[in-house]
């Protein structure tokens, strides 16, 4: 039996704790389904997902950091470089979840979605336009423009949630942030679930 861990979601506002968005929305991550924490850092989300009995793959170019996790038996790392080489997966690697915060890079964003299994879940946060007054990160390269998280992802996948403003804690930011799902069958314009007889999916939105 899985023994799990205390929920710990930024409790004490430290960046150290898991994203309070993260926590939110990993209940709708299939119980023991893979996770992907993609540019993982020291691995807060990693370890939270592993602690919940997910075996997780955690990406990174920071090779100190993910040496911090080698000893997580439900763990396994792999040290890329996510901007300057080729993803490092395989191309028909698929997982029940797919975790990014604090962490920018364009041209991944169809990749990130493309590495969902049927059911997947995006669990997405970053931050966006109005942080430069703030401080770092400042460079536009690395923040969103307005709507644009949601325009990337939701041609492809079901949205379930999405903000786009700015919070207090654990620092002041200005973030976008996003839950969606790859479902399982899409329907054509002219379908619904009961023509196709095909249970209706449902996302609890409270927590």
């Amino acid at each position: 039996m899985t023994t799990t861990a205390p929920l710990r979601c930024g409790a004490d506002g430290s960046p150290a704790e898991p994203s309070r968005w993260v926590c939110r929305w990993a209940r709708l991550v299939a119980a023991g389904g893979a996770v992907l924490d993609v540019a993982s850092g020291a691995g807060r989300h990693a370890r939270w997902f592993a602690a919940r009995g997910h075996p997780v793959t955690a990406l990174d170019r920071d090779a100190a950091a993910l040496a911090a996790l080698r000893e997580e038996p439900r763990i396994a790392t792999i040290d890329a470089d996510l901007e300057r080489a080729p993803w490092p997966l395989p191309a028909d690697a698929r997982f029940a979840a797919v975790v990014v915060t604090n962490y920018l890079h364009r041209p991944l964003l169809p990749r990130l979605a493309g590495a969902l299994e049927r059911g997947g879940v995006l669990i997405y946060e970053t931050f966006a336009h109005g942080n430069e007054t703030l401080g770092k990160p400042s460079n536009p390269a690395f923040l969103l423009a307005p709507g644009e998280l949601l325009a990337a992802f939701a041609p492809r996948l079901r949205v379930i949630a999405y903000e786009d403003g700015f919070v207090a804690t654990p620092r002041p930011a200005f973030v976008q942030r996003i839950c969606a799902v790859r479902e399982s069958a899409a329907a054509t314009p002219d379908e619904t679930a009961a023509t196709r007889d095909v249970p209706v999916a449902r996302y609890d939105l409270t927590g």
